[in-house]
């Protein structure tokens, strides 16, 4: 029985949430529902876990539907990267569960619970299927339930604003998806295979025409919507401004993450290095769109009042990071890059729960409701420090380790070595900026009534888990630097 079970571990990463999704929604039962979907949650971390134990030790893992071989199947397909993305995204969507249920019970409907677990179980399963997939129009298919119960999830907040939010979400979605299927089409009509290794062994031989550069370009700009890369980036803040704190928690720490991987997944394994940024002129479009994400994100992120909305711009800005250390074009600058989606996902997620604790007792995000915190929520505020300081990059960090091996990473590229250098220093200046801002209002300014007000502990141990896990990889960076640097290499192919 184990080893049937250990046989289709992919086909359960993904089956776990898709098939508990409609179970919670029929249960209807509160506390069974959260419960079902933490234990799928639960169940598909551990798969995770073993799953990247397998690719260490054995290398590429193959899973086909149906018994059917790839190209005619479809192929689950798990390596370096992929191991770890599910590895981050499950377990982020554990401690998200762990958090959701007291969280929601502040910010959404009872009669409402059943179907906000079905449409968080269902995000999670696109995201994982996403991940763990190896066929072009299945990562479509994933990526569209991944969307529209992303959809769902943030129209649950509640404040009105929450469902314009949604709808702009849903428009610039759609866009970004459409512009990914026109992309895949075209490889489709090409090469006549769907499968992404099939693809990359095929592409090569048509290469050199307007058909798969038309393809290239609707496939990075439709994901790169789906990231929120500079300028694309209009749906976000509205998206994590308004949406419940749980699954601001939740797309922040995983939605932009898998994006990225999906964007990595088509620029170095099917489209390749010399494709990508020798012939197509990426390398330049995307160090310049980064480094203003930095800065406008940051700058933007400073003359903001909604706590929510300074770290969703904030988001915008690390994105930036990510997305400088892909157009390094070496070993070293995507290992920055993938460790800095890593530890991002880990701050980010503390520092959003954090703000769930204070919303759970002040019913605001606000940066004037944040005064005297410090000495009223002070569990709250201590981790919502940690998370700012792993943000900053300061050292013992999360942060600073991904930005340190950014900027090793540049300084092997000259002048544009030094300008990303820069980008990475101002735009951590700037981060202390607008943390600064909300530690000033909670330790340094009179709370309007002294009487201690913490969060309950059912909020408080998830929030501290991540923020412990910012300082632990801040210190101990054996397991992300080495599957960063594992994934690098595998991407990049032995170049240097």
């Amino acid at each position: 029985m184990m080893e049937v079970v250990l046989a289709n571990l992919p086909a359960l990463q993904v089956l776990l949430p898709l098939l508990t999704a409609p179970i919670c929604f029929l249960v209807r039962k509160n506390g069974i529902a959260w419960l079902l979907a933490f234990v799928a949650t639960l169940g598909s971390f551990v798969v995770a876990i073993n799953l990247f134990e397998q690719v260490s030790n054995e290398g590429v893992l193959s899973y086909t539907m149906g018994g059917w071989e790839p190209p005619w199947g479809i192929e689950y397909r798990i390596d370096e990267l992929s191991a770890f993305v599910l590895m981050l995204v499950s377990g982020i969507a554990t401690v998200t569960l762990a958090f959701a249920r007291k969280s929601i019970a502040k910010e959404i409907a009872p009669q409402s619970f059943a179907l906000f677990y079905t449409a968080l179980l269902l995000c999670l399963a696109g995201l994982l299927g996403i991940t763990i997939t190896g066929d072009a129009f299945n990562l479509f298919v994933f990526l569209e339930i991944s969307s529209l119960s992303s959809y769902i999830l943030i129209s649950f907040g509640k404040d009105n604003r929450a469902l314009t939010a949604s709808f702009q979400y849903l428009i610039m979605g759609t866009i970004g998806a459409t512009m990914l299927l026109i992309g895949i089409g075209f490889l489709y009509m090409m090469t006549g295979t769907l499968n992404m290794a099939d693809l990359a062994a095929r592409l090569p031989e048509v290469m050199d025409t307007n058909t798969v550069r038309a393809a290239f370009a609707f496939i990075i700009v439709g994901l790169s919507i789906k990231l929120a890369l500079f300028p694309l980036h209009i749906w976000l803040p509205n998206a994590y401004g308004y949406a419940p704190s749980t699954v601001t928690v939740f797309l922040a720490a995983t939605s932009t993450k898998v994006a990225l991987y999906a964007l990595l997944r088509f620029i170095f394994t099917i489209f390749g290095v010399e494709f990508a940024f020798g012939e197509m002129p990426l390398q330049f479009i995307l160090i310049f769109l980064s480094v203003l994400a930095v800065f406008s994100g940051s700058l933007t992120a400073i003359f903001q009042t909604n706590i929510k909305h300074v770290l969703a711009y904030s988001s915008i800005a690390q994105i930036g990071y990510m997305m400088i250390g892909v157009a390094l074009i070496s070993v070293a600058g995507l290992s920055a890059g993938i460790l800095h989606m890593f530890n991002h996902a880990i701050m980010k997620g503390c520092l959003f729960m954090a703000l769930g604790c204070v919303y759970y007792r002040h019913g605001s995000a606000r940066i004037e409701d944040f005064k005297g915190l410090g000495k009223t929520m002070p569990l709250t505020m201590a981790a919502f420090v940690v998370g700012g300081l792993g943000l900053i990059g300061m050292p013992l960090t999360a942060g600073f380790i991904s930005k340190w091996y950014l900027v090793m990473a540049a300084l092997e590229h000259g002048l544009a070595g030094a300008v990303i250098i820069f980008s990475v220093l101002a735009g951590s200046l700037l981060a202390v900026a607008y943390i600064w801002r909300v530690v000033e209002a909670a330790y340094f300014q009179a709370p309007g009534n002294d009487e201690k007000v913490e969060a309950p502990m059912a909020l408080l141990i998830p929030t501290w888990a991540l923020a412990l896990a910012t300082i632990y990889f801040g210190i101990d960076t054996q397991l992300s630097v080495g599957a960063a640097t594992q994934a690098a290499e595998s991407l990049m192919g032995g170049t240097p």
